[in-house]
């Protein structure tokens, strides 16, 4: 295919190409969705190079096991759901190595692109800072619907499909994960609500879920799955 029709394929279609043995389309895919991939991986370790080896172990996986796909959900749930899984492997194995998964402030530091340090303001940044440190004390499971619900804005139904769980499961994980977020967010609302130039916390959404991010990632995501290394991610 040339450039403008893997343009103007569907991603199933896509799939199905690379399948049969197209060259190009597996590498279309990627391109299309590798940012909301790697954003998901970076906010479910909490670390840029993990990040990087689970999304490129999760590609490897679905350039291999893409005959498997039967087109029960979208290509897009498929690869979030085996990113997903990449990155509880991982958060497995760090949590058997160490007792904290995020304990050093220099890697918070490499969290906040560059554009949030020249744009974002001074509040925004900190909250943002201490809720990735915050979100690196919950067990994986938990940050993992942390991350898809409340700071990716999946609906709960779509997180659970990418999760390869029930719904009720999802909801259950996110509502534990809150209630061990609250005390160390509580500080956050009320200092966010007291600086100058806030609106003293009217328009915050009320409860215990977890603010978004200062703004979408612009990372790019590892985008030759032949370069990647591993292969992690569960299919």
């Amino acid at each position: 295919m040339d450039d403008a029709a893997l343009g103007a394929t569907g991603d199933q279609e896509l799939l199905a190409a690379h399948v049969a043995g197209d060259p190009d389309a597996f590498g279309e895919l990627v391109r299309r969705h590798r940012d909301r991939l790697w954003a998901v991986a970076l906010r479910t370790l909490g670390d840029r190079e993990e990040a990087a080896d689970a999304v490129q172990d999760a590609l490897v996986s679905a350039y291999r096991a893409a005959h498997t796909f039967r087109g029960q959900s979208a290509v897009t749930t498929w690869l979030h759901r085996i990113t997903v899984n990449a990155c509880l492997d991982r958060a497995r194995k760090a949590a058997s190595r160490k007792t904290s998964p995020m304990d050093d402030t220099e890697r918070l530091e490499q969290l906040l692109e560059p554009h949030e340090s020249a744009e974002a303001p001074a509040v925004r940044q900190d909250l943002h800072r201490e809720l990735l440190e915050a979100l690196g004390t919950l067990p994986a499971e938990q940050r993992a619907a942390l991350v898809l619900v409340d700071m990716q804005g999946y609906p709960v139904a779509e997180a659970a499909r990418m999760l390869d769980v029930p719904t009720g499961t999802v909801k259950s994980r996110c509502a534990r994960g809150r209630a061990r977020l609250l005390p160390l967010l509580t500080h956050l609302r009320t200092d966010a609500g007291d600086a100058p130039g806030t609106d003293g916390g009217r328009n915050r959404t009320r409860g215990t879920s977890v603010p978004p991010p200062a703004s979408g990632p612009r990372d790019a995501g590892p985008s030759d799955p032949a370069a990647a290394k591993g292969g992690g991610g569960r299919a």
